[in-house]
């Protein structure tokens, strides 16, 4: 696998890169997460492969969390691997975020958003990525018991220590992020983002106003989940696959969640893909980012194919207002 340990050198060429709120950071359009398929259980040389394959299609950012594995802390494990097999000399040209806020470790630290669980995690994943610094740290989920203002002022302590550039929230609504917004400007914390569930299949910062919010005010939104768990993708066009994330893992993604109303406007939405020049997929992607007001969408992947095929939506073409329009009726 020595070809992937050499960078394409036109590998900005066919990204676009979008600035992050009102700050300086730009992110690729399409970003690659580490949630799944870089766990213990994976196979080491296919996540070289996605990573060096996302790398030379412009893809420059990588996002972790403490807990993604299986076990937690594995992917950031088998990253840090990466980056000394080759990806960390390129370390000034990559933006890296981790995360905390969901269990980690025993006890009554390891969890929801203390300062000593958050400074206490941040080190540890530094450590298994043999890291001195992230570029994004995030606050992962909104804590109810612990003050915000303890938890704002930890990721401020944080990016004053050296240990981040910038800061983030994820899962925090409209109301929870204009909080965060009111402390962290107060402080002069370089806060840039949120990340959040956005697809066709999934609204809500639609919904709860935090997508015009934040375009109104400066800040950036990362969208998770953009093809809804696979849902929207060619996999269960005809049913559900043995190999499919419902049928070998279910964690995240039931049978229920494929109702036959599901599966109708799946096939619908792959009619105007398809109309289109796209895949699903590609289309799904291409339509979280269709008015500018999403930064970047968060891709997974199994293999490294599905990276290139995804990287294609920036070439795409704009959606019609006949496009939009079909689109809704079939998702109301």
């Amino acid at each position: 696998m020595d070809r992937l340990y050499i960078a394409d050198k036109n590998r900005y060429e066919t990204m676009k890169y979008n600035r992050c709120g009102n700050s300086g950071l730009k992110l690729p359009a399409v970003s690659l997460g580490l949630w799944h398929n870089f766990g213990s259980n994976g196979n080491y040389d296919n996540m070289l492969d996605m990573c060096f394959t996302a790398f030379n299609q412009g893809i420059t950012h990588f996002d972790l969390a403490n807990n993604y594995g299986p076990v937690p802390g594995a992917a950031e494990e088998n990253f840090g691997r990466i980056l000394r097999d080759g990806l960390g000399k390129y370390r000034d040209e990559l933006v890296i975020s981790t995360k905390a806020g969901y269990d980690m470790w025993e006890g009554p630290y390891g969890n929801w958003g203390s300062k000593k669980y958050l400074v206490a995690s941040l080190d540890q994943s530094l450590k298994r990525m043999g890291l001195d610094y992230v570029d994004i740290f995030y606050h992962h989920r909104p804590d109810p018991e612990t003050p915000l203002e303890e938890t704002m002022l930890a990721l401020d302590s944080i990016v004053k220590s050296g240990k981040a550039l910038y800061v983030g929230i994820s899962n925090y609504n409209k109301e929870q992020t204009q909080r965060a917004v009111e402390i962290l400007h107060e402080q002069k914390t370089p806060f840039i983002i949120n990340q959040r569930k956005y697809s066709m299949f999934e609204r809500n910062i639609e919904e709860d106003g935090l997508k015009s919010y934040a375009a109104q005010n400066g800040i950036g939104i990362i969208a998770f989940c953009p093809l809804a768990q696979g849902l929207l993708t060619n996999k269960y066009l005809h049913g559900i696959p043995d190999d499919s994330r419902i049928r070998t893992d279910g964690r995240f993604l039931k049978e229920d969640a494929l109702s036959a109303e599901r599966l109708t406007q799946i096939q619908a939405l792959n009619d105007i893909a398809a109309s289109r020049g796209q895949t699903l997929a590609q289309m799904a992607l291409s339509w979280v980012l269709r008015d500018g007001e999403v930064t970047s969408v968060l891709i997974g992947a199994s293999r490294a194919s599905q990276i290139s095929e995804n990287t294609k939506i920036v070439d795409a073409k704009p959606f019609t207002a006949d496009e939009i329009e079909a689109i809704e009726k079939i998702l109301k």
